[in-house]
């Protein structure tokens, strides 16, 4: 018997997407929350591409983004899949724990609420 494929696009036309997995969302929405909570963010952009993963934090809608969190699986076994990067494109910190590389901005959090 022989089988094919029947969906619509093969598999191999159709280019992967990096996406956050919903318990990533959660752990970054729930700073992103803080941090608008303390006046220092606005606004949230997520991009999924086929490398990387972006969500890009703003302070105000048509600025460049303050901060991105991204994620990039290929390098799980390097430098780790997540970084913060800053708005000069200086990576802030570099893992594969989400919450330690997000602690970086959480510092920001409580100079912000002093």
């Amino acid at each position: 018997m022989n089988v094919q494929n029947t969906t619509p696009f093969p598999k191999q036309g159709i280019p992967e997407q990096v996406a956050f997995h919903r318990t990533e969302l959660g752990v970054i929405l729930s700073l992103y929350g803080r941090m608008v909570a303390a006046g220092e963010w606005r606004d949230y952009g997520i991009s999924c591409l086929r490398d990387v993963a972006v969500f890009s934090i703003f302070r105000r809608t048509a600025e460049n983004p303050l901060y991105r969190i991204e994620k990039r699986p290929k390098l799980r076994n390097k430098q780790g899949q997540y970084a913060v990067i800053g708005i000069d494109g200086q990576v802030l910190k570099r893992g594969n724990d989400l919450k330690t590389v997000l602690r970086v901005l959480e510092r920001k959090l409580i100079r912000a609420v002093d």
